[in-house]
């Protein structure tokens, strides 16, 4: 997926197996002073095994937050708060520029390189994941092993369902066939990615309604860069937190919710039988 040089002051972003996906926000910079109110987008569902809440997002009346500042000004203090989470929790979807599909995911992490989570791609079964420390823990349901199966030896798709199908594997994290997967749990790539570069002209940031997203207070902000207008939802209590994005790009349509800012993440190693993947044995308690 494309990214744009211009400084991004809030970024959608997803490390995917196998490919980066960019999604951006605001941009910092021209603001019309626009303080009218928009029409609020209706959010997607975060789709899930261990999902979010569904977002939604509905108009309330409450005095105006960020009282004199533009939709720029606003902005920069959400890339601020935003970037300087130690962890946080992003569900929802964006496109795979790899496969052309949609990915969905539901995963927390922290600056320890620690997560813990769901994806899966198009509806096609789904893959838990578990870094914690050096290790890389996955789980395929048969559906999402069938699916990454598909164009192989019948004899040898069985074979891997029956080895691998709801099945805790390990592998250490550092290795080249874990790499792209725990690239998936970098929060510190990830936040560094939102600042941007700073090389282009950046979008124009307008103001929008308040609003409510899973029952926070919000403030709407509107990027548009060309045709292209995309919905970023900003904390109005607290720190000001990036809240959820709703891409407005035919191109690169998708949207993120984001809580559990500076909360732990529930990166445990799985109890009971696990398959090492590294090991001789191929298995441990």
């Amino acid at each position: 997926m494309r990214r744009r040089a211009h400084r991004t002051t809030l970024t959608a972003f997803l490390l995917a197996a196998g490919a980066s996906a960019g999604l951006t926000g605001c941009g910092s910079g021209q603001d019309g002073g626009d303080k009218a109110s928009g029409s609020t987008a209706a959010p997607a569902s975060a789709s899930a095994s261990a999902s979010a809440s569904a977002s939604s997002t509905s108009a309330s009346a409450s005095d105006e937050p960020f009282a004199g500042l533009t939709g720029a000004e606003i902005s920069e203090r959400a890339l601020k708060a935003t970037t300087g989470a130690r962890s946080l929790r992003m569900a929802g979807s964006v496109p795979d520029e790899e496969s052309g599909g949609t990915l969905k995911i539901d995963i927390a992490l922290d600056r320890r390189g620690d997560c813990a989570g769901t994806m899966n791609m198009d509806g096609q079964g789904e893959a838990e994941l578990i870094k914690t420390g050096d290790t890389l823990y996955l789980k395929y349901d048969e559906r999402f092993l069938r699916a990454q199966s598909k164009g192989e030896p019948q004899a040898d798709t069985e074979a891997l369902v029956s080895l691998l199908a709801g099945r805790w594997t390990s592998m250490s994290a550092a290795g080249a066939d874990a790499k792209e997967m725990a690239g998936f749990c970098d929060l510190d790539q990830l936040l560094e990615d939102a600042g941007g570069s700073g090389d282009d002209t950046p979008a124009k940031v307008t103001r929008g309604r308040t609003t409510t997203v899973d029952g926070r207070p919000a403030l709407t902000l509107y990027e548009t860069d060309g045709a292209e207008r995309s919905t970023v939802y900003v904390a109005t209590e607290g720190k000001p937190y990036l809240l959820r994005f709703e891409s407005g790009s035919e191109r690169e349509p998708g949207a993120l919710t984001f809580t559990g800012y500076d909360e732990p993440v529930p990166a445990e190693s799985p109890a009971g039988e696990v398959l090492d993947l590294d090991g001789p044995g191929g298995t441990k308690a």
